[in-house]
């Protein structure tokens, strides 16, 4: 891989890692428009820590006060005080063990699907099917109700139904922001939460298949483009965190569905070149 398809693939996932549209399906096409035969799971993972970056510095105060109630209630477990109650009360403590219920079916999935992610990455009629059914997704999201419940109505059955849906988007062509913010307004709740909830979750997803896509290349001891891998990064970071802020404020204004048309046009188009040119 050149550095200049490294930059180019980095801008790439720094636009659809946010914007419903998937960006390992948009990683996929890429990657065969460049003849990129390899895995390359390593620099795809390197390129989703640059837009993780991005999560992390939009979303910093919301993290902050989720860590600091959080080593709150251990400090009240240790001292004996009812930590049950402030578990109940806490809009930032439910949302960490919202998180973490949602992380676990997400894990489930992610770790079936590994061995056979390269065979479907490599499969640019799979992804072009996997987009039609996101933008499905997103058009439905006209009909979710303006108005919906928030954190403390959030129940566990709901966030165990997002984190299957974030493990679903494992699959190329399958959008992650799209399909769990698209569940999110499907279960009722509001806007403004079901993008906070889906984009802070991305962040323990994104950092386990990191561990594990470094654990296979250690393993592996396959050969990386350090520049190329370095220059996608910065990319997908910059370009990310710009995607993210145009899109809250496009959830917040229900125009999520504007995305199906784009995700149904590339994946009728990646059918056809795949029929064409692949068969």
């Amino acid at each position: 891989m050149e550095i200049y398809q490294g930059i180019i693939l980095g801008i790439l996932q720094g636009l659809t890692e946010f914007l419903p549209v998937s960006s390992s399906g948009h990683l996929a096409l890429g990657q065969s428009f460049f003849g990129i035969t390899e895995p390359a799971l390593f620099f795809n993972v390197s390129l989703h820590m640059g837009t993780l970056l991005a999560v992390v510095v939009v979303f910093f105060q919301d993290i902050k006060r989720m860590v600091m109630a959080l080593l709150g209630l251990i400090r009240q477990s240790f001292s004996g005080k009812e930590a049950l109650e402030t578990l109940k009360k806490d809009e930032n403590i439910r949302f960490v063990f919202l998180i973490i219920a949602a992380s676990i079916p997400t894990a489930i999935l992610g770790l079936g699907f590994k061995p056979y992610v390269h065979t479907l990455f490599s499969s640019v009629s799979f992804v072009g099917c996997m987009l039609l059914i996101t933008g499905t997704f997103l058009w439905m999201t006209r009909h979710a109700s303006p108005k919906g419940v928030g954190v403390m109505e959030f129940s566990v059955k709901k966030a165990l139904w997002i984190g299957i849906c974030q493990g679903l988007a494992v699959l190329p062509g399958i959008s992650r922001s799209g399909s769990t913010i698209s569940a999110g307004l499907f279960f009722g709740i509001d806007r403004e939460t079901a993008a906070r909830f889906s984009f802070l979750l991305s962040i323990p997803a994104i950092l386990g298949a990191e561990i594990l896509s470094i654990k296979d290349f250690m393993e592996k001891g396959s050969s990386i483009n350090v520049g190329a891998t370095l220059c996608g990064t910065l990319i997908s970071f910059v370009v990310g965190y710009a995607a993210l802020v145009l899109l809250m404020r496009i959830v917040r204004n229900g125009r999520l569905y504007l995305f199906a048309p784009y995700c149904w046009a590339l994946g009728i188009a990646a059918i056809i070149v795949g029929y064409i040119f692949y068969t």
